[in-house]
């Protein structure tokens, strides 16, 4: 497999459509249906052709050059380089610098102060030199910004490693932390699941504060080498910045008076917690961050390079690598096998694959093998649930989540299986699960349940993005809708949810898109979810959501919808055209009953018109989330699968329509 990730910038006009793709308005219907038709057997076509041998689908997932650069970095700190990784890596990255001299953190998106920071080193370690022209060029815009003072902590942590960065200037987080249980404030329990499996190893890493001999000086990268870190007034002590800033100096302090068998048992309980939820692959929750951090902190608390523990976690981390055609290396921060290959079923099925086709049932196959029958983190707010989710990755038991199980059983309850007992038990051990992690307001999480403590947000060492898990409409969304097909929207985890939706439509009309980009994401997986509920297409709901996406698509007849929709007011429901975004948009409409419209019929024609002759679509822009605006992802197979939905459904109808009668949600509360 092959990243196509392209790192030109340039000014969009977020109220304009900014394709080219050809779209005959006037079309008649018969025509636009034939035309889906055959481009949908061409997206068949395609997608069969990906699958693995297993019967797993797995597209790239690309994010932005900070991973590259940190596996760099990493090598460097253990006396691992390989010269022909650092040449690969360093050809990435260099592929990806902007013409201004930055790197961006998403497609067409502005530099990145740390991106471009972490980027400038790495290639600083790959051999290339400060006055050659294109790290001139990143080093004075670098000042420009501020230099390395104005960084994320996380870069700061990376450079502090090297002596390029002070420990002492960093905020703190001890591994005392290790030791709070599960009521009290600031646990670990309280972050999100990525970031508590990325805290865990830094706390042990910000005690020991290691520094290796740095192979250079980064003064280029300081406004003013001679004051690089220029003090900071506090914010007023009665705000909650000034008391979490307070509070980081009282744990600077600490750091210098902490009794050393205390720390040294936190590091020890931190270290176990961590090799305890090392995955069979070698990597941790399936995601390279956590991995990177775990690494250094065994390291540094004596695991030899040797050690089983470690030559596991290292050679996992090998497997995030993409090496592309023209020898460049890229890594992923994550891989996405389970969530592919449930939407790749989903899109199959949809577009008229016959039910026990043999790749259906390969995948079918392989996602029941997927399913996790232990426990994990989840358990400390939910001791007593059963165990029977699906995780995003390959390996990650710990951590499974709500938003896969319930696409997994969509994706499951569209196959003809030899053996139906044996899916029909992992469905009803997956649907427990999914309505046993309900959070108390009636919508789910992502990981957890009750996730949403205000307080580990505030942290001043947690700049890096989202750190803990509440509810959102995409992942409720997606719960509702697995919880309709199999006939239970009547009942209670079902009713709540759909009240929880109903409350969290914008004004707009529109819902937020946690973990797609934006509202178009969040509306496209909210509108059918409610449908399926029971709600009927006049719902003052769907109206207002159907007005919304008619009103924001683009002139080419596409939808698309920029990452700074999560910042500026502007660009929310605006951006380029994009494959996978045009399809979520038309999947609401579909849902809604809006088949047979103008709108429905141009987002059809624009997808087929962008198709490209293989059968597939072309997507540079990211249109998918780790944290909103902070961590972008471009899903390599989202612009496969959704499209190939949405002209399934356009060709076919909408699936389980026959299973309308058992939808209700008593449409007087709704």
């Amino acid at each position: 497999m092959t990243a196509t990730t392209d790192g030109s910038a340039g000014a969009v006009n977020p109220r304009a459509a900014t394709t080219s793709i050809p779209t005959d308005t006037n079309l008649a219907a018969d025509d636009v249906l034939e035309s889906a038709r055959r481009a949908a057997d061409r997206a068949v076509d395609h997608l069969l052709g990906r699958q693995d041998e297993q019967g797993w689908w797995k597209g790239d997932l690309a994010t932005n050059v900070t991973m590259d650069a940190e596996d760099l970095l990493l090598r460097q700190f253990l006396g691992i380089q390989d010269q022909s990784v650092v040449t690969a890596a360093a050809r990435f990255i260099r592929g990806e610098q902007l013409g201004d001299g930055t790197w961006a953190t998403f497609h067409d998106g502005p530099g990145d102060l740390s991106a471009t920071i972490e980027a400038y080193v790495a290639l600083r370690l790959a051999g290339d030199r400060p006055d050659d022209p294109h790290m001139a060029r990143a080093a004075r815009w670098i000042r420009e910004q501020g230099g390395i003072a104005q960084s994320r902590v996380f870069t700061r942590i990376w450079l502090a490693l090297f002596g390029w960065w002070k420990w002492e200037d960093l905020p703190q987080l001890p591994p005392e932390l290790m030791f709070l249980p599960a009521w009290v404030p600031l646990n670990i329990y309280e972050f999100g699941c990525w970031a508590r499996q990325t805290i865990v190893p830094l706390t042990i890493v910000s005690a020991k504060r290691p520094v290796r001999p740095a192979p250079f000086p980064l003064d280029e990268l300081h406004a003013d080498p001679r004051d690089p870190n220029p003090s900071r007034r506090l914010a007023p002590a009665a705000s909650w910045d000034g008391v979490f800033q307070r509070l980081d100096k009282a744990l600077r302090l600490y750091h210098r008076i902490a009794p050393r068998k205390l720390r040294r048992a936190a590091m020890n309980n931190a270290a176990r917690w961590i090799v305890e939820r090392q995955e069979n692959d070698g990597c941790w929750g399936g995601i390279q961050p956590p991995a990177v951090y775990s690494v250094i902190a065994l390291h540094l608390l004596g695991y030899d390079l040797d050690h089983p523990v470690m030559r596991a976690g290292l050679a996992s981390l090998d497997r995030f690598a993409v090496w592309r055609e023209d020898g460049a290396r890229m890594i992923e921060a994550c891989q996405s096998p389970v969530w592919d290959t449930c939407l790749a079923t989903i899109a199959l099925a949809d577009a008229g694959v016959r039910p026990d086709h043999p790749a259906l049932v390969k995948a079918t196959d392989w996602m029941l093998g997927e399913q996790i029958g232990r426990p994990g983190d989840w358990t400390v707010r939910r001791p007593r649930l059963a165990p029977g989710g699906w995780a995003f990755e390959f390996h990650n038991d710990n951590y499974p989540d709500i938003d896969d199980t319930a696409e997994v059983i969509l994706a499951l309850r569209r196959v003809r299986h030899p053996d139906p007992s044996r899916v029909e038990d992992a469905i009803a051990r997956g649907v427990r699960w999914n309505i046993g992690m309900q959070s108390r307001n009636g919508a789910w999480g992502a990981f957890d349940a009750d996730n949403t403590s205000p307080f580990p947000n505030r942290l001043p060492f947690c700049d890096f993005g989202e750190v803990v898990d509440p509810p959102s409409a995409d992942v409720t969304g997606h719960v509702v809708e697995m919880l309709a097909v199999e006939g239970r929207a009547a009942e209670p985890a079902a009713r709540r949810g759909v009240q929880w939706l109903l409350a969290q439509q914008e004004e707009n009309g529109g819902w937020f898109g946690r973990w797609g980009v934006n509202y178009v994401y969040g509306t496209g997986s909210v509108v059918p979810a409610l449908v399926a509920a029971g709600l009927p297409a006049a719902h003052p709901a769907i109206r207002r959501a159907v007005s919304w996406l008619e009103s924001v698509q683009n002139d080419d007849g596409g939808w698309g919808e920029d990452l700074r929709s999560y910042r500026e007011e502007k660009w929310i429901g605006h951006g380029a055209s994009t494959a996978s975004q045009t399809a979520w948009a038309l999947l609401a409409l579909l849902a809604a009953g809006r088949r047979d419209t103008e709108a429905v019929r141009r987002g059809v024609s624009w997808l087929t018109g962008a198709q490209r002759a293989d059968g597939s679509w072309e997507e540079p822009y990211f249109t998918g989330t780790g944290f909103p605006w902070d961590f972008s992802i471009n899903y390599h197979l989202y612009r496969q699968v959704f499209p190939l939905t949405a002209l399934g459904r356009y060709v076919h109808g909408e699936p389980f329509a026959d299973r309308a009668a058992d939808r209700a949600v008593g449409r007087k509360g709704a």
